[in-house]
């Protein structure tokens, strides 16, 4: 079995891939990787060019991105059921691109206070924060999960966007939010990802 690294620092997006990876339950070896001159060093920079975390090798391969990480190793461990079949996939693939494009992006502009006018959201790819946010509550209030009745990896990367803003109230609370974070974070490999994580932070 080809070697899985997992490049991360516990105070980042790598908290999503690290709850991935506890979801597969493939074993895997974990570098911490410091903020400022380690991140940025020759090193680093040969994993990812950007200098961000999270990363992953495995085997030849290298992958970087929280979302697109979550959809590989969905499909290179694939026993572990977090991907719905090739032929079932159109909201498997809608909602994680979603979460990856439209959430973070209509977050991360209100959090920065980047608000685009009424004449500019035809040129943003979300439109406006308020519609995100309302299109996410619909859904939410319709189903347990991303694609349905099955938790995928959809729901590791976009639920973690939709915790992440309940936590740091860059998303409002609302109730369809509440009970599904409350569900996602049941999970016994959450659990297990977030004292993994806790640990690594205690001892930086």
């Amino acid at each position: 079995m080809s070697e899985l690294i997992f490049y991360t620092n516990p105070q980042s997006r790598g908290r999503i891939v690290r709850w991935m990876l506890e979801e597969v339950g493939a074993p895997y070896r974990t570098e911490v990787v410091g903020y400022g001159p380690a991140m940025k060093g020759p090193d680093y920079l040969a994993i990812n060019p950007m200098g961000k975390v999270p990363a992953i090798r495995h085997g030849g391969a290298v992958v970087t991105e929280a979302a697109a990480i979550c959809a590989y190793l969905a499909d290179a461990f694939p026993a572990a059921g977090l991907a719905p079949p090739t032929t079932e996939r159109a909201d498997y693939y809608r909602w994680l691109f979603f979460a990856a494009g439209p959430i973070e992006a209509a977050v991360t502009d209100k959090t920065l206070k980047a608000v685009p006018t009424p004449e500019q959201r035809a040129f943003v790819g979300y439109g406006c924060y308020e519609n995100v946010v309302d299109v996410l509550d619909v859904l939410l209030s319709e189903r347990p999960y991303f694609c349905g009745e099955s938790f995928t990896a959809a729901d590791v990367y976009a639920g973690s966007q939709i915790a992440f803003g309940l936590m740091f109230k860059s998303i409002e609370e609302r109730p369809s939010f509440r009970r599904y974070v409350d569900r996602i974070q049941a999970r016994p490999a959450y659990a297990r990802a977030a004292e993994l994580d806790d640990a690594a932070a205690a001892a930086a």
